[in-house]
């Protein structure tokens, strides 16, 4: 079974979600649950479709990460 990443983004009311591997399939949710939910019915859809049509279907090729990453925290400076 093909894992394919998903990138979810916080919107003003909620969530919005896409996979860089599949262009055009997206989805929205009110929660990241319901975003990843959806997300994976629209992928499963666009890739039946694809699979229907004879097409071949997007290998999964990014690869996320996640980094710690550390920074001078800038010090208060006092006006005279």
């Amino acid at each position: 079974m093909p894992r394919y990443v998903i990138i979810i983004e916080p919107g003003k009311h909620n969530y919005s979600a896409y996979v860089p591997d599949v262009p055009g399939v997206a989805a929205t949710g009110a929660t990241i649950g319901e975003v990843t939910d959806e997300l994976r019915d629209a992928l499963e859809f666009h890739l039946e479709g694809l699979q229907l049509a004879g097409e071949p279907l997007p290998e999964p090729s990014v690869i996320a990460s996640a980094v710690d990453v550390t920074f001078p925290v800038p010090t208060a400076t006092t006006k005279s």
